[in-house]
Parts: structure tokens; C-alpha cells; sequence
């Protein structure tokens, strides 16, 4: 493909039209919302609890805005997620103010209780004192006095910091911890810390344009008894996933699955892997929240169709 349709994003391919169905995601919040509730709401058992999650949540590595319409724009998002079946909600002190806006804008809406709140800790050369005081930051900034999920990112010091994670767990200030990667090459690490190490949670990069995580680790994590967040279900470092279907029209068999866009297509493809908890695609527009949400109702592909939905994608050229 050329240069030009590599950068087609998200944006670019509903500009187009080529998002078959595309009216749902774009539709008046209220349309959208009856239309999707006739479909029932997909979750997933986190395997340490039994707690139940819905199968797509909300990623939030670019909630660190200051510009007034930036932040209404994601206020929007966080009002009517819950709304749509969403809970889940993904951040980290790496992401600038991302920590400190979820904070400010769940408080003034007034809905804490009806999200899932999951965020991150390092702890650089072992450093716990550092580790402990990211996550108490964390706890400020999101302005809770629990965190349903501490994750160690990208596996920075992942040895050091699970004796106090599971202090915080035993003094329920948080209900699960885990740990992350966003990279290929630290699946080998990722793996050989699921089996040192007791998970509630596990956050892999997984899509159907990459799917490396399911050669070794989503069999693991099932195996070991770990939660799987998925993020970059669009793509990310090796480019969007809508960029390679910017000129194809959504497969009149996506409807076998209620797919009705090309991002429930994708999203669709990630959660109905039987290991994967919940997806977590960044969103900041309420229109690409509908669609986004509208994919985790209805149907999802069997064994059969995935393998349909790979050799498609496979077949692009």
C-alpha cells in the first residue's frame, strides 16, 4: 500500500464511508443505546474472583489534556460509558495527566462505583520507596481510597514490588494486581513472571494484525489462572489496523458475529479469544465509544470464524 493510506486512521476510514453500518456508531447516543441493548451485554470471569467484567473497557493514554474542549470531550466519554455496559478503565502515572483528569472528571460526575479502576506502578533500579509512593500519587490523583487494579508496567520492578502489591490486596486498599507489556520482545519476560509469580491480571498487546501473544502467552495466562487486559487491539506500533482495510468494505459475514464496523470487527476478533478478559482501546470521542461498546453485545466469532476473520486479514494486500 502506499504511504499515504498506511497513515489512514480510524477517522480517515469513517470519513470515507467505508465503514459499513457505520450509522450506529454515529447515531444519536440515545438511538444507539436502545439499539444496543437489545443485544445482551458480553463479560468475562476474572479467574482469582469469579467477578464478572465487560468485555471492552477504556484506555486512557491520552487523557493528559488541558484545553477545555478536550477535557468536555472526554467528560463525555466517562458520563455515558457506564451507560453503554463499559466499567473497566485503564491508566497509568506514565501518561502524563491522564491520572489526574480521570480523577477530576469521575469526581465531578459523580460515578465512581460504576468503574472498574486499573493503573500502573515501576519501581526503577528495585526501588520500592519509589514504587510506594507512585502508587499512593495514584491513589491522589484518581481521588479513591481504592484502586481495583495496580499493575507492574512493563514489568519494572516486578520482583521487588509483589510483596507490598499484595500487602495493598490484604488490606483491600486494591482488589487485583498484575503486571504489563505493550512489546513482542518482553513476551519471553512476560512468561517467565506468570509462572513465578501468582497474577489476578496479566495486560498483553494483542490484534489481529499482531498476533504473537497467542503463540505462547494467552495459553499461559489461561493455564496459570490470569485475568488478560488486551491493549493496542487497533494496532499501534506497527501501525493501525484501519489503515490496511481504509479502501474494503466491512464482510457482509461480520453480521454472523453483530459486527456492524470495521472496530467491532477488530474488537470482536481480540475477545472472543477464550483467554482475553477484557479489551481496553484508547477512546476519547463519544461516537467512538458507541462503536467501540457495541462490541461487546451480540455474538461473538466461534473457532470457525476467527480463522475466517485471519485469512482476510491475511489476504490483504
Amino acid at each position: 500500500m502506499s504511504n499515504r493510506s498506511n497513515s489512514f486512521t480510524r477517522r480517515d476510514v469513517l470519513a470515507v464511508g467505508a465503514l459499513a453500518g457505520a450509522g450506529a456508531a454515529l447515531a444519536p447516543l440515545a438511538s444507539f443505546a436502545q439499539a444496543a441493548g437489545q443485544l445482551e451485554l458480553i463479560t468475562r470471569a476474572v479467574p482469582s474472583s469469579g467477578e464478572r467484567i465487560p468485555v471492552v473497557g477504556l484506555g486512557t493514554n491520552n487523557y493528559s489534556v488541558t484545553a477545555a474542549e478536550d477535557l468536555a470531550a472526554r467528560r463525555e466519554v466517562l458520563k455515558h460509558m457506564p451507560q453503554l455496559g463499559g466499567t473497566l478503565i485503564d491508566t497509568a502515572p506514565a501518561y502524563g495527566r491522564s491520572e489526574e483528569v480521570l480523577g477530576e472528571l469521575i469526581a465531578e460526575l459523580g460515578n465512581r462505583d460504576r468503574f472498574f479502576l486499573a493503573t500502573k506502578v515501576t519501581a526503577p533500579d528495585g526501588n520500592l520507596a519509589v514504587g510506594k509512593a507512585m502508587i499512593e500519587e495514584s491513589f491522589r490523583r484518581l481521588r479513591t481510597d481504592r484502586i481495583e487494579l495496580i499493575q507492574v508496567h512493563n514489568l519494572q520492578g516486578l520482583d521487588t514490588l509483589m510483596p507490598y502489591l499484595q500487602e495493598l490486596k490484604a488490606a483491600k486498599r486494591i482488589k487485583y494486581l498484575g503486571a504489563t507489556t505493550s512489546n513482542d520482545n518482553q513476551h519471553e519476560a512476560m512468561a517467565a513472571a506468570l509462572r513465578k509469580h501468582r497474577l489476578d491480571f496479566v495486560q498483553l498487546n494483542y490484534s489481529i494484525g499482531d498476533r504473537q501473544s497467542a503463540d505462547i502467552l494467552l495459553p499461559l495466562a489461561q493455564e496459570r489462572g490470569a485475568a488478560v487486559l488486551v491493549n493496542l487491539p487497533f494496532g499501534g506500533r506497527r501501525g493501525s489496523v484501519f489503515a490496511r482495510v481504509s479502501e474494503q468494505p466491512l464482510p457482509s459475514w461480520a453480521a454472523e458475529c453483530d459486527a456492524t464496523s470495521w472496530a467491532q470487527f477488530f474488537l470482536k476478533y481480540v475477545v472472543s479469544h477464550p483467554a482475553v478478559t477484557c479489551a481496553i482501546p484508547g477512546t476519547t470521542k463519544l461516537s467512538h465509544l458507541q462503536d467501540n461498546q457495541r462490541a461487546a453485545r451480540g455474538r461473538l466469532p466461534d473457532a470457525a470464524m476467527r480463522k475466517r476473520m485471519e485469512a482476510f486479514w491475511d489476504g490483504l494486500s
